[in-house]
C-alpha cells in the first residue's frame, strides 16, 4: 500500500525528472570556433607527425571527428572568412580577394546566434571590417595584425596590449570566460588567432627552441613544374628566388644585400591601372614594435641565425641555398604553431576544468591550407592539395563518437549551416553549404554531396597565381585556368597524390574530362557562378 508520504515522494520525484530531462533537452550546446590563419594540415600531428607535435590541437580530433579532406572555396584569407561567416561562395558575398569589399548587406552566422538568445563573441584575427556584426564583444586585430605588442579595436575603445600575440589572444579570451559570459546563456564564441601568418615571428622562446630543429624536406621540393601548366611554371611563390629573409638588426642591409634581389621583381599592374610592390613583411613589422627587454631575447637568436648566414650563404650552391631557406622557413613557422597549439591547450583545459566542455562543441581549422616547401612553393592560392586542404577537426562529447574519421568532401561554406542546425537556428533558404551533423552523428549514409567547387580570384597580384576555377571530388581534379590564358588540367588524386602530372590530355582520362567537365558547369549552375560574373570581376 502506497502511504500519502511516499506518494509524495514520488511525485517530487518526477517532477524533478521532467524538469532535468526538459532543461537537458532544451539546452543548446556552446559553440567554440577555433581558427588560425594558414595553418598547414602538414603541421599538426593529428595528420601528419613528420614535421611538429601538436598535443592539443590533436585532442579535438582524439576527442571528436578529423576530416581529411576538408577544403576551401577560394585559398586566400578574407574570403575564406568571408564565406564562413556568411555560407555563401565569395562571388555572392562580395569578397572575392584581399582587395574587394565584403557586401555588408549579408546576414552572417553570429548575427543569428545572437538574435537566437546566445551571448556571442569574437577575439583576435577577422581581416577586414573593423565592426563585426552579431557579436556582443569583440577584441579584433586591424588588417593583418601585428606579432609583438599588438594593437586591438575594441566595441568602445581601441587598445594596444604589450605581449605576443598568440598569447594576448588567448589571455583575452580566458578573461571574456571568466568576468564577461553570461551563465544563463549558451555562447558561440570566435577564437582566431593570427599565427602562422608571415611575417612567421615566433616567440623569443619558440625563436630559440626551433632554430636548433632541423626539419625533413618534401620529396618535390625541388620541383621544376614540368607535366603542368603556365599556371605553376609562372607563380611567384618559390622559396629560392621569391622569398627573403630580414632577420638580422645589426647586419640587416648586407644580409639583404648578400641573399641577393629577388628576380624577377615582383612588380604587377592591377586591372584598375594601380602600379603595386610586394611589402617586405618581416624585420620592420614584428622586430621594430618589440621593446628593448623584447629585443635583448630574441637578439640571441638573431646572433646565431647572422653568423651562419654569413658563415654559409656566400660559398653555397642555389640548391644548397634552397635547402637553406626550407630550414629558416620551417623553423620560423612552425614555432609560431607551437605557440598556437600551447595557447589552445589552456583554453581546453579551461572548458574541462569548468565543466564547460560537457556541452561545448569545439572546432578548430585554418582558413585555408599552406606550402611547406611542396613544389618548391611557400603561400596558398592554388586549387592543389596543400592550398585547397584545410584542417578540421570537431569535437562534441556525448554526441561525435572519439577518433574518428571522415574522407568526405567538406568545405568552409558547411560550417555555418552547420553552427546553426546543431543551435536549432533556423538556416536561411539562400545559405550554399551542407550541414554537417550527419557526419558528426554517424550518419553517413544522409551525406550525399560528391563533389566541391573551387573558384581563384586574385590575378594579377602578389604571387601571380592565375585565375581559376575547378570542380574536385575525392578520386579528380579538373580545373580551368583563365584570363590571360586558357587551359585546363587533371589530377588523379588517388594515382598521384603529390599532383605532379596533369592528364587532362590523356585518352586513358577523355570519359572522365567528359564526365567532370558537365557536373562542373551544373556546379556553377547551382552555386550562381558564371562567365559573365567572371567578366565582372576581371578589374
Amino acid at each position: 500500500m502506497i502511504t500519502e508520504p511516499k506518494m509524495k515522494k514520488f511525485k517530487l520525484l518526477v517532477i524533478l525528472f521532467l524538469i532535468f530531462s526538459c532543461s537537458q533537452s532544451d539546452e543548446r550546446p556552446n559553440i567554440l570556433f577555433i581558427m588560425s590563419d594558414d595553418h598547414a594540415y602538414q603541421a599538426i600531428s593529428a595528420y601528419d607527425d613528420r614535421l611538429i607535435q601538436t598535443p592539443n590541437i590533436d585532442r579535438i580530433a582524439n576527442e571528436g571527428i578529423l576530416f581529411t579532406n576538408a577544403c576551401v572555396t577560394n585559398s586566400i584569407c578574407a574570403p575564406s572568412r568571408a564565406v564562413i561567416l556568411t555560407g555563401k561562395h565569395s562571388h555572392l558575398n562580395g569578397k572575392i580577394d584581399n582587395h574587394a569589399k565584403f557586401d555588408t548587406t549579408q546576414v552572417t552566422f553570429p548575427q543569428l546566434f545572437q538574435k537566437a538568445g546566445y551571448q556571442t563573441a569574437m577575439y583576435g584575427k577577422l581581416h577586414f571590417g573593423n565592426n563585426p556584426k552579431g557579436v556582443d564583444d569583440f577584441w579584433i586585430l586591424p588588417g593583418q595584425g601585428d606579432y609583438i605588442n599588438p594593437k586591438f579595436l575594441g566595441e568602445k575603445k581601441d587598445t594596444l596590449i604589450t605581449g605576443y600575440v598568440t598569447d594576448v589572444i588567448t589571455d583575452l579570451t580566458l578573461d571574456w570566460f571568466k568576468t564577461k559570459r553570461n551563465k544563463n546563456k549558451p555562447f558561440m564564441m570566435m577564437y582566431l588567432h593570427k599565427a602562422p601568418h608571415r611575417a612567421w615571428w615566433p616567440s623569443p622562446e619558440k625563436f630559440a627552441e626551433f632554430y636548433e630543429k632541423k626539419f625533413p624536406e618534401p620529396e618535390t621540393l625541388f620541383d621544376d613544374y614540368s607535366n603542368r601548366g603556365s599556371a605553376a611554371k609562372s607563380a611567384e611563390m618559390n622559396l629560392l628566388t621569391h622569398m627573403q629573409y630580414m632577420h638580422d638588426s645589426k647586419v640587416r642591409p648586407q644580409v639583404i644585400e648578400e641573399m641577393g634581389k629577388v628576380e624577377p621583381e615582383i612588380v604587377y599592374v592591377r586591372g584598375d591601372g594601380t602600379l603595386m610592390r610586394p611589402t617586405a613583411r618581416g624585420f620592420n613589422g614584428p622586430f621594430g614594435r618589440a621593446n628593448e627587454e623584447q629585443r635583448k631575447k630574441y637578439d640571441v637568436t638573431l646572433d646565431k641565425i647572422s653568423e651562419d648566414f654569413k658563415k654559409n650563404w656566400p660559398n653555397m650552391s642555389d640548391k644548397e641555398k634552397m635547402k637553406w631557406k626550407f630550414q629558416r622557413y620551417m623553423q620560423d613557422y612552425l614555432a609560431t604553431i607551437s605557440s598556437v597549439d600551447d595557447n589552445v591547450g589552456r583554453v581546453l583545459n579551461y572548458l574541462e576544468e569548468t565543466g564547460l566542455d560537457d556541452n561545448t562543441i569545439v572546432v578548430y581549422t585554418s582558413d585555408q591550407g599552406f606550402y611547406l616547401g611542396e613544389h618548391g612553393w611557400f603561400d596558398k592560392r592554388f586549387i592543389y592539395d596543400e592550398s585547397f586542404k584545410t584542417p578540421l577537426m570537431i569535437k562534441w562529447p556525448n554526441k561525435i563518437k572519439p577518433g574518428i574519421t571522415s574522407d568526405e568532401m567538406v568545405q568552409n561554406l558547411d560550417y555555418a549551416q552547420t553552427f546553426l542546425e546543431a543551435a536549432m537556428i533556423e538556416v536561411p533558404s539562400d545559405m550554399q553549404g551542407e550541414s554537417l551533423m550527419p557526419l558528426l552523428l554517424g550518419e553517413n549514409d544522409k551525406w550525399t554531396r560528391e563533389e566541391v567547387y573551387y573558384h581563384y580570384y586574385e590575378y594579377p597580384s602578389v604571387h601571380m597565381v592565375k585565375r581559376h576555377y575547378g570542380i574536385v571530388n575525392k578520386e579528380y581534379k579538373l580545373a580551368r585556368f583563365y584570363y590571360d590564358v586558357d587551359e585546363w588540367e587533371l589530377y588523379d588524386r588517388l594515382n598521384d597524390p603529390n599532383e605532379m602530372n596533369n592528364v587532362y590530355d590523356d585518352p586513358s582520362y577523355s570519359d572522365v574530362v567528359k564526365e567532370l567537365k558537365v557536373k562542373l558547369q551544373n556546379l556553377r549552375i547551382k552555386y550562381q557562378d558564371s562567365e559573365e560574373l567572371d567578366k565582372k570581376f576581371l578589374y
